[in-house]
């Protein structure tokens, strides 16, 4: 059992009935406090056709200050740009993180551009939420052999605060996973027997890159580079893929994510169709980064702390899914120990579930010596 227990909230936001930019889906919100206090949330809308935009919608609370409803407000992305369309008039933004870059002042949206070149990471900047301008594409340096500039990438989000690269200077820090060529869920899911995981090429990175300056909101961001490989997959329930989530939250143990892993479940009629390849199943875990050196892992759940259980979560466009991407720590409560977390629920909804952060946690640095061992460890049992 986690140290870190989620309880559900009774919020559901579903599809809006009849309104066509939600005909396959509202799911994977991002949220940020705005400069009037109240929560804003900024789903993936999906449209006919898998065409996604990113809506606005105001969080409702009630008397005990849980969530109850959303007010809807409107668009703040739709595909315009190149890289956000493809030829035959798809493409999407979608699965957006949003993060309020203290240094500059501004509120930074990470999300997913999908057009030709396949899914990119994208950035918008806000001074109030409510209207966005596009930074365009994140651009990174390659590292070593490994290949950022000309790869799908998605699942990133920012720090809040500039922190230290390997080499000590103050930069503006992403979290991000490549999706090197092989690495897909879908990929993996069919492969048969044991196979050997790609440590650099199945991991979530932290990459760097200089502060934007702070006279006026910034038109681009620089490259990213000084990259470090923070987290592998090490248990089974992440063992196919491991992926990003919520943006970095800063608690008394330092910083707080929900990331998402997947795995493998058993298919549907699977004795109709024995060739059949197993389904996915998409969980949340918990991850405390360094508060002085983020790159460093304190600690990370064996096992997951949300996972799909109920018929919204299990039954949807995409069955069996639970994915993070928006949390709300309850400062405006008096109680910075409890964040509300937003997750998609089977691709097709939007669910809301409570965190406590513990009153004691075990952490210490989690080597990558114990990391490649644990590994090992999972290669053996035959994942």
């Amino acid at each position: 059992m986690s140290d870190f227990q989620f309880h559900r909230l009774d919020l559901v936001i579903e599809p809006e009935a009849r309104n066509s930019l939600e005909a396959e889906g509202i799911l994977n919100p991002g949220a940020a406090r705005g400069p009037d206090g109240q929560l804003y949330l900024f789903p993936r809308m999906v449209a006919e056709g898998n065409y996604s935009r990113i809506g606005i919608m105001r969080v409702k609370f009630d008397a005990k200050g849980d969530p109850c409803g959303v007010e809807r407000l409107g668009i703040a992305l739709q595909p315009e740009t190149e890289y956000e369309l493809r030829s035959n008039g798809s493409g999407g933004c979608e699965d957006p993180r949003v993060t309020f870059v203290e240094p500059i002042g501004c509120y930074i949206m990470t999300y997913t551009a999908h057009s030709h070149y396949g899914p990119r990471i994208a950035l918008a900047i806000s001074r109030d939420l409510l209207s966005w301008r596009r930074l365009g594409l994140a651009t990174f340096a390659p590292y070593r052999c490994i290949d950022f500039v000309n790869v799908d990438n998605k699942d990133a989000s920012l720090f809040p605060v500039v922190i230290p690269n390997h080499r000590g200077k103050m930069q503006l820090a992403i979290l991000h996973r490549p999706l090197f060529t092989g690495t897909s869920p879908e990929e993996i899911v069919c492969k048969k027997g044991r196979r050997l995981i790609d440590l650099d090429h199945e991991s979530i990175w932290i990459s760097y890159c200089p502060l934007p300056h702070e006279d006026g909101e910034p038109t681009h961001l620089e490259l990213f580079n000084s990259h470090h490989r923070l987290a592998t997959p090490i248990s089974p329930w992440e063992m196919i893929k491991i992926g990003g989530g919520t943006p970095p939250i800063l608690t008394k143990y330092g910083w707080l994510i929900i990331y998402h892993g997947v795995s493998k479940i058993p298919a549907t009629n699977e004795i109709a169709n024995p060739d059949k390849c197993e389904s996915l199943c998409y969980s949340a875990g918990v991850m405390l980064l360094s508060l002085k050196h983020p790159h460093l892992v304190l600690y990370r759940s064996t096992e997951p702390v949300l996972t799909p259980t109920l018929s919204e979560e299990r039954y949807g466009i995409v069955s069996d899914v639970v994915f993070p991407t928006g949390i709300d720590r309850r400062d405006d409560l008096g109680t910075p120990d409890r964040c509300d977390v937003y997750y998609g629920m089977a691709d097709a909804r939007i669910g809301v579930a409570r965190v406590e952060i513990p009153k004691r946690l075990s952490i210490r640095v989690i080597s990558e010596q114990e990391t490649n061992h644990t590994y090992g460890m999972a290669v053996g049992a035959g994942v």
